[in-house]
């Protein structure tokens, strides 16, 4: 199978970015740094996380797969450790555009808290594929 490059650079810059901003002392305008961190970190993790499978299963059995099918894929394949978990990010990330609701905001808030290390090991795993 002909191998894409995978450059994982990208990602890095992203989860440094949302480490980052959950670092700072949390009022509503770091709350919102941090939505959008998430946000950003969230899409570059499962796109990259997409493309390391299509290389490595085929885009045919990997194209059509719902976002939970591809977590359940990437588990299988030992890229994932919790596929449920990254349920819970995707939901998070489309609650997104609702974060001008308090409560809304600040449960994307909590979940972004707990992504930064799921996202760091889906980085370190995907370091280990990454071609040069």
């Amino acid at each position: 199978m002909a191998s894409t490059k995978l450059y994982c650079q990208p990602l890095s810059e992203a989860i440094d970015s949302l480490q980052r901003a959950i670092a700072q002392p949390k009022d509503e305008f770091i709350r919102d740094s941090v939505i959008q961190r998430f946000e950003y970190t969230y899409e570059l993790s499962w796109k990259l996380l997409k493309r390391y499978l299509e290389d490595a299963e085929g885009v045919v059995q990997v194209d059509h797969l719902s976002r939970k099918d591809l977590f359940r894929l990437a588990a299988e394949k030992g890229i994932l450790d919790d596929p449920q978990a990254w349920f819970e990010f995707h939901i998070a990330r489309n609650e997104t555009s609702h974060t001008y609701n308090e409560s809304k905001a600040e449960a994307v808030y909590q979940v972004a808290l707990r992504f930064l290390s799921p996202a760091r090991a889906l980085l370190e795993e995907l370091k280990k594929h990454e071609h040069d």
